[in-house]
């Protein structure tokens, strides 16, 4: 009777032995890993705002993108993203050198302007990065050139504008687009760019700066007439469709914008 007794508990035993690790598995994360995994996010977090605090811009950078690539479900995303693209941005107009740019020395003979065509960039970059107060450049000196090309994409359902550079997100914008679907889909070249553009409308020829002319302070011209990104006058309405089929932006956004992408920038545009 009692072997008997005995085997019956063991089988019990072993019965919710058995549930158990289903249970776990189902569970596929044991309760004592998680904290684990939040304070791992949390230690990479601050050492990521530290280091972008100090300058450490390379190392801030790989701190970010690795917190948004593991963690991608945390409620800090948002902010690690923002904070990458910060970063992206720093980094593109300083004068740390990244896997996308090089470090040139100036020939005789050479300008800011052959500088920029012959790299596919722009003569506003290269001052930026390199701290360049003036034009006039001596041979010799070594300077950074950004060689990695740019492009754009452009997500009308969103209302956003991407900035890329060799498919990496450098920067994402909030614009407004054209009201009844009307912003052309498709792939597209900046034609031209133009400081405080005139707007010619229909019947009228709208001087820059007026309260009028709604282009704003930039325009980057499309390969397709009459369309482009361009700032506003109005900027409590961005994150709309609401132009007349034309990308609008901040003027401080499209002024970034002019100085980084050269003409020749391939944009793309979604629904």
């Amino acid at each position: 009777m009692n072997k008997k007794l005995f085997l019956g508990m063991a089988l019990i035993l072993v019965l919710i032995l058995c549930i158990t690790l289903i249970m776990i598995k189902k569970i596929k994360l044991p309760l004592e890993i998680r904290p684990g995994k939040l304070a791992l996010s949390s230690v990479l977090s601050n050492q990521a705002l530290d280091s972008f605090k100090k300058g450490d811009l390379l190392q801030a950078k790989s701190l970010y993108q690795r917190l948004t690539s593991e963690f991608p479900k945390s409620s800090e995303m948002m902010n690690w993203q923002n904070k990458l693209e910060e970063t992206n941005l720093k980094l593109l107009f300083s004068p740390l050198l990244t896997p996308q740019s090089i470090l040139y020395e100036i020939k005789p003979g050479d300008t800011l302007t052959k500088i920029a065509r012959e790299f596919k960039t722009t003569v506003e970059l290269i001052s930026k990065s390199n701290n360049l107060k003036e034009d006039k450049i001596l041979p010799g000196r070594k300077i950074k050139v950004w060689t990695a090309p740019f492009s754009l994409v452009v997500d009308k359902s969103q209302n956003t504008l991407i900035l890329k550079s060799d498919e990496e997100v450098i920067k994402t914008y909030t614009v407004s687009t054209g009201i009844n679907n009307s912003t052309p889909v498709g792939n597209f070249k900046i034609l031209n760019k133009l400081i405080n553009p005139t707007w010619f409308k229909t019947g009228r020829v709208v001087a820059p700066g007026t309260p009028d002319n709604i282009l704003g302070s930039r325009w980057l011209g499309f390969d397709l007439s009459g369309y482009g990104i361009h700032g506003t006058t109005d900027p409590t309405n961005l994150g709309k469709q609401i132009t007349q089929g034309c990308v609008r932006m901040l003027n401080s956004d499209i002024e970034e914008l002019y100085d980084i992408i050269p003409i020749g920038t391939e944009i793309t545009i979604v629904d």
